[in-house]
This record gives C-alpha cells, sequence and structure tokens, in this order.
C-alpha cells in the first residue's frame, strides 16, 4: 500500500525493516513523486515506463534501472506485466568509510542493460536474482545477506561510472589516479563538515587546487557545480531531521549548514518543491492519521 500526501512517498517498509522488494502486478500508474529510499526497478514480463525529470526511460525486460534518492520520478504501467522495484534505505550504507563519494554515483539515474552497460550487466542481474531470493526465503539474517548483495551493486557501479578515463581523459594515468584520491577526499571532507560553511577557497585547498581549477574538475566529476553538490548534501540530511518532531526549523537548518531560515527554505524548495515547514507538517500528519 502506497501512503502519500503531495508528492512526498513514505516507503512503508514492514517488520522493523529497511527493505522492501514488491514484485509489482498493478496496471495503475505512480504520479509524479519522490522518496528517501533509493529505487531500482527490472521489468520481468513486458516493458515499464519511468519519467525523471525530462528523461523518459522505457524499460525493456529484464533491464534494471537505479533511481537515486530524493529524485522525482513518475511510473507509467503497462494493461499487464510483471516488474520487481526494490527499496532500501541508502543512509545504512552511505556512512561507510570510503563510500561517500559513491553518493555522486548516484546523483542521477543510472540504465543498466545488454547495450549502456554489457561489462556489468551479467553480475548485476545475477546480483538482483539473489537479492530476490533472500528477501523470498526464510534464512536468517535475511536483511544484512541482502545488504552485502547491494554492496556489490554498488561496487560495480562506482567501478564503472566513476573509472577515472572517465571524468579525466586528457590526463596521463598517474595524474589521474592522483585526481580521483584527492575527490575522495573532498568527497569525506564535505560528507564530514556540509554543516560548517565551507567556501570555495576552504575546498578547494584541501585538495591543493585554485578555486578556478576545483570548479572546473568539480563539474566535470559530479556534472554540477561545489555550491549544488553541498546543498544537496544539506537537503539530504535535513529530510532526516525533519522527521524528528522535537527539533524546530530553526534548529534543523543551523545543523544541517544553512545560514538562515530563508536560504533553507529557499534551497529546500528547489531540491523538494516544498518547504521545511510544508515537508514536517506532510509527515505529522500522516504519523497522526495512520495512529489514529
Amino acid at each position: 500500500m502506497r501512503i502519500m500526501d503531495g508528492i512526498y512517498e513514505k516507503v512503508d517498509y514492514q517488520n522493523n525493516s529497511s527493505i522492501l522488494l514488491h514484485i509489482n502486478r498493478e496496471t495503475d500508474n505512480y504520479s509524479t513523486h519522490w522518496h528517501t529510499a533509493v529505487e531500482i526497478i527490472m521489468p520481468i514480463i513486458n516493458i515499464y515506463t519511468i519519467i525523471i525529470g525530462k528523461t523518459t526511460y522505457r524499460l525493456k525486460e529484464g533491464d534494471i534501472l537505479f533511481i537515486p534518492p530524493g529524485e522525482l520520478h513518475e511510473l507509467i504501467a503497462p494493461k499487464d506485466g510483471i516488474r520487481r522495484i526494490l527499496l532500501f534505505d541508502f543512509s545504512l550504507i552511505s556512512n561507510l568509510r570510503g563510500f561517500s563519494n559513491a553518493i555522486t554515483v548516484l546523483s542521477q539515474a543510472r540504465l543498466i542493460n545488454e547495450i549502456s552497460a554489457p561489462d556489468i550487466y551479467p553480475q548485476m542481474k545475477q546480483l538482483f536474482d539473489n537479492i530476490t531470493q533472500e528477501y523470498t526465503g526464510n534464512n536468517s539474517l535475511k536483511e544484512a545477506a541482502i545488504y552485502a548483495l547491494i554492496l556489490q551493486m554498488f561496487v560495480l557501479l562506482g567501478r564503472k561510472y566513476m573509472n577515472t578515463v572517465n571524468y579525466f581523459p586528457d590526463l596521463k594515468l598517474n595524474k589521474q589516479k592522483e585526481y580521483i584520491e584527492k575527490f575522495n577526499l573532498i568527497f569525506e571532507y564535505i560528507n564530514n563538515n556540509y554543516m560548517e560553511d565551507i567556501s570555495l577557497d576552504t575546498i578547494a585547498g584541501v585538495a591543493g587546487f585554485s578555486k578556478f581549477h576545483f570548479s572546473r574538475l568539480f563539474k566535470q566529476f559530479t556534472d554540477m557545480s561545489y555550491y549544488d553538490y553541498l546543498n544537496q548534501r544539506r537537503v539530504k540530511e535535513a529530510e532526516k531531521l525533519l522527521l524528528n518532531p522535537n527539533l524546530s526549523i530553526t534548529e534543523i537548518a543551523m545543523r544541517s549548514g544553512f545560514s538562515s531560515i530563508s536560504t533553507f527554505n529557499r534551497v529546500f524548495k528547489s531540491f523538494k518543491e516544498c518547504t521545511p515547514t510544508e515537508f514536517k507538517n506532510l509527515y505529522r500528519r500522516r504519523n497522526r492519521a495512520m495512529h489514529e
């Protein structure tokens, strides 16, 4: 059952789990929505259409689409068909040491099939099959086993899409590796200090670049500006804090790294299409309704 309020969907995890695998046979469409979970979709029978921003993905049987947390998307079903839809809490693995840079891999949707990613597709499909077997089976430590398989998926994605050749093709191999190490350091620094005022000069200095060189490289590496990336990280933290009824909007803004309520409201709305207060009230009303 979908739990919706506006365009925000709260994933209905069950039995105190943080993983949900749905063998979806529904013919109803899912209107534009977003959630904090990562979503992985693979059609089993017939096609399935997903619209993310201005991009339409028409998934064929066996195609695998990774949808980032917080991404607005719409699902359009055919008149009949079956597809697997896996949703899980990404925060449980995103905080692993050295894993923060993998978040950049999920800054956009990733389509994995025999054409787009022939080098990793067979392994990715096998991992999804193994996750399904674990989820539907009765083995002990089921959730741990599934997260271990999910980690393998992200290792495949990271090694493919964070290949140095993809980002710095004009540099020699030793310089490419040096830059990748520096960016790993940058992402770790942001992940640990996003609540502080990290200026462009400061973050460029962390890696030993001029701010102009850093800005160009960062855009090349992440496909977004440094400040957009920093704001995205802060908004993701704010999403979690807003679910705490004991925290005020002002306190959440400060903890998330925003210097003022007006900036917090503006940036949050640009990402989520609602204000922090609206987000908090939606969640509060939903919880109240669920317990009545």
